[in-house]
């Protein structure tokens, strides 16, 4: 059982740090997208360089590589013992986050884990997605922030997950549910520390702004991925 697990474990890291943004730079460009806009491997920075059509496939296939994982693989390793695939899908889902946050091939400087989340979580709980999702874009509405709207979302998601397991979320039964939903908020609220700062000190932009540019002398709109993180979602 224990093999089995560390084994699960391992497989769904390895598959959650598979550099899709990068990959897809240098197929389709030729290029190392950590050299260019915001320096991430994500989604985001993926539409910045490389084309908004190649930044949706990128999420695509980040979201998939924690959704597939979690989905198959326990119950390929775990076949005989259905009752731990729950507990195992868990393990499973945080594994390939931790893989897309920190990548062994890229010196452990990956993603933020927003769009493998995403993946994780539509298997686990689909109903916590919807209110995660809904509390993001409220939020989003009100301040347009992305990483302040993605942070609250995942405060909301871990809220609504203790709620419907309650009166005890680590019941025999949900215990690996009740602790998902506390490592993977946290995991993703530090992945944003750096925004984190800048909004304490009042200087992550919101969606839309007009920044000057002082190498240039000129005014550049900033995009939502450009003026929103010096490192992309996801």
């Amino acid at each position: 059982m224990l093999l089995s697990a560390i084994i699960l474990a391992c497989c769904s890291y390895l598959a959650g740090s598979v550099p899709f943004g990068l990959l897809i730079g240098r197929v389709v460009k030729g290029v190392d997208i950590r050299d260019h806009g915001s320096g991430n491997i994500g989604a985001t920075n993926a539409g910045r360089v490389l084309g908004r059509t190649w930044g949706l496939v990128c999420l695509l296939l980040d979201a998939l590589k924690g959704w597939l994982p979690t989905m198959f693989l326990p119950g390929l390793l775990f076949v005989s013992t259905e009752s731990f695939v729950p507990h195992m899908r868990v393990l499973a889902g945080v594994s390939t986050i931790v893989g897309h946050m920190f990548p062994c091939w890229l010196g452990f400087q990956g993603g933020k884990g927003v769009a493998t989340s995403l993946g994780v979580v539509a298997l686990l709980s689909p109903w916590g997605l919807l209110v995660a999702a809904g509390v993001f874009l409220s939020t989003f509405v009100v301040w347009r922030i992305v990483s302040l709207s993605s942070m609250i979302a995942a405060a909301t998601f871990w809220i609504f997950q203790w709620a419907t397991l309650r009166p005890s979320p680590f019941a025999n039964g949900t215990w690996s549910q009740g602790l998902f939903a506390v490592v993977v908020p946290l995991l993703i609220v530090s992945q944003h520390r750096d925004n984190l700062r800048r909004l304490r000190k009042g200087d992550e932009l919101a969606f839309g702004t007009v920044k000057k540019n002082p190498c240039q002398g000129t005014i550049d709109r900033q995009t939502e991925a450009d003026s929103l993180e010096l490192r992309a979602e996801a």
